[in-house]
């Protein structure tokens, strides 16, 4: 059984819903983002979502598009992120990490030697941003030869034969994209949220994330109330790039968030 559904079983047993936090790899420079993958955890993290830096972050907003260029300053690599997983393992062996970026380094590295190396250093996830589909079933192939979960988008937009398509292809879970437009420049509406994974719970029995336009507690409870992860960037970016002229202080600042946000969801600061 893989990470992320031994994961969400365990949470589904005990009523509570996934808080999965996202951060670049790299950002502000390499040695921050271990420590505070493990500072996460310690805040009540169930999964790990590590994006990838790219150059043109098509479906990202401005705060996660200034994190790549902080990391590709530092010249940071799929295969360095690859190894902060690694390094990530040695004192962490449950908790699932996805991947997050785009399919270009993947690409040049190759399917089967980015499945191969994915897995070897404990990756449970991928999401490939820009890979449709119709396009996904060799890198998919490749995945599953390895365990490792494929991770797709679903947006407001998608119809109930592309919902029914691309659930047919995923594993782990499915992340639905709660407004249109990138990361971080909106806010949810969450009544329209509940109405479509009404719909896609229809189609899947995948549990099933919501991100985009989750800024702090209160957004991340309500959304923990309809769905059965809360992904939360750019709110954890932003915290990264306030300090990124003191990274001894970020571990802190993004973990104090993610505290709240797990606090939050699981019910304290809802109406009794």
């Amino acid at each position: 059984m893989s990470r992320i559904k031994s994961c969400f079983d365990a949470l589904r047993r005990d009523k509570r819903k996934a808080l999965i936090p996202y951060v670049t790899a790299g950002d502000p420079q390499p040695d921050v983002t271990v420590p505070l993958m493990h500072a996460m955890v310690a805040a009540g993290a169930d999964i790990i979502e590590l994006g990838v830096p790219f150059s043109d972050p098509m479906a990202d907003g401005p705060v996660i598009q200034a994190a790549c260029e902080r990391a590709l300053k530092h010249h940071v690599s799929l295969r360095n992120v690859l190894g902060m997983v690694r390094e990530f393992r040695t004192r962490n062996d449950h908790t699932p990490v996805v991947l997050m970026g785009y399919l270009n380094p993947v690409e040049v590295m190759g399917y089967a030697e980015f499945a191969r190396a994915a897995d070897e250093v404990g990756v449970d996830g991928v999401l490939t941003v820009d890979l449709p589909p119709e396009e996904a079933e060799v890198l998919v192939t490749e995945l599953r030869a390895r365990h490792l979960d494929s991770i797709f988008l679903l947006a407001p937009t998608s119809s109930a034969e592309r919902i029914a398509r691309i659930c047919a292809m995923a594993s782990g879970f499915v992340y639905y994209v709660s407004l249109k437009g990138v990361t971080g420049v909106a806010s949810i509406d969450v009544s329209a949220v509940a109405a479509k994974l009404q719909q896609i719970r229809a189609l899947t029995d995948l549990p099933i994330g919501v991100g985009f336009g989750i800024k702090d507690a209160a957004s991340a409870a309500q959304v923990a109330a309809v769905a059965d992860a809360v992904v939360v960037g750019s709110a954890l970016v932003k915290k990264v790039g306030e300090f990124a002229g003191q990274p001894e202080k970020i571990e802190k600042e993004v973990a104090s968030l993610v505290k709240e946000m797990r606090v939050a969801m699981d019910g304290d600061l809802l109406p009794k």
